[in-house]
This record gives C-alpha cells, structure tokens and sequence, in this order.
C-alpha cells in the first residue's frame, strides 16, 4: 500500500460530532478526579473546550494546550482512578486533532476518552469490571454515526492483556458492528 492511500477523508463536522461525544464520556468520569483533586480544573476545562468546538467553535491552538493540561493533571494526581479520569479528558479535548490515517493507534483517539471513563469509574468501584463494561454499553449506544464512519477507514483494534486495552477493544469493536458486546 502506498502513502497516500493510508490517508482518508474526514470533514471538521466529523470531528465536531466525535469531540462532543468524547466530551459526554469524559464528562461521565469528571467526579472522580474533581473527588481528588481539590481545585484543579485543567481536565474541566478542557472538556469546556471541546464543547466549544464541537459546538462550532474553531480548533485553535489553546483546545491543544487545555489537552495537554489534562495529561499533565492526569501525571500529577498520583490516584488511578483520578488518573483515568484526567486522561479521558485530555483524550476528549485532542478528539478534535485526530489524523484521517489508516492506523490503528488513531483509534485510541476516538474510542480513548470512553475507555479511560470506563476505567476510571471501574477504578472508582473497587475495580469492579461490571461497572466498565456498563460504561462501555452506555458509550456504544450514544456514539454518533460519525465515530462508527471513522473506525471503519481504521484497522480494527485487538484484544490486549490489560484491562485499558479490553476497553479499547470493546468501546472500538461495538461501535464498529453497532451491537453491544456481551462482554467488554
């Protein structure tokens, strides 16, 4: 295959569809880390700001600097539960910045903001997996037609060894055959 064919299209309302959608997975985990971080706002704030984009909003430089502060938030917490929420909000913010290429790494950018919900809260339950792999039901049944549309121009994620990359695969796997899988 050549270079250019691992390029797809994807129009900014695309984007905008699957930012807003990050933004409601996100949002789900959101009491976790606000649990355990007194004031820190930077995972807030960037969901805020992938609402405004997905809301119209232009996807400037400052959506890339809320994401990049979410990660920070997410490395400083010291709390895993904290720490997976964070990152589904810093994964939801850089949702905007998805490359239309044809590698399954692209593909945490779409299904990465409801996985990292889905463990965060799992976190949150003593670790209780029937608590993730509602998130990940709850995450399939909302997700636009625009992610499913994406993940299919993707190779499709495999099954790994820890319990993120089982969420990865279950969050990509259903969304691509639109059922929800039995088991996450």
């Amino acid at each position: 295959m050549n270079r250019e064919s691992q390029y797809f299209t994807l129009s900014i309302e695309s984007l905008r569809a699957i930012g807003g959608w990050a933004a409601a997975c996100a949002e789900r985990a959101l009491p976790v880390y606000e649990a355990h971080a007194d004031a820190d706002a930077r995972p807030r704030a960037a969901i805020e700001g992938i609402r405004v984009f997905a809301g119209g909003g232009k996807r400037t430089a400052r959506l890339r600097t809320l994401a990049l502060a979410a990660h920070a938030a997410a490395r400083e917490i010291g709390e895993p539960a904290a720490t997976a929420a964070a990152r589904a909000a810093g994964l939801a913010a850089a949702s905007a910045y998805t490359h239309p290429l044809a590698d399954v790494h692209q593909t945490k950018h779409i299904v990465g903001p409801a996985a990292y919900a889905a463990l965060a809260l799992e976190l949150d339950h003593a670790g209780d997996p029937s608590i993730g792999d509602g998130e990940v039901r709850w995450a399939i049944e909302h997700a636009p037609a625009e992610a499913r549309a994406v993940l299919l121009q993707m190779p499709a994620r495999q099954p790994g060894k820890s319990r993120l990359e089982a969420l990865l695969y279950a969050l990509n796997a259903g969304i691509r055959a639109r059922t929800l899988p039995q088991d996450a």
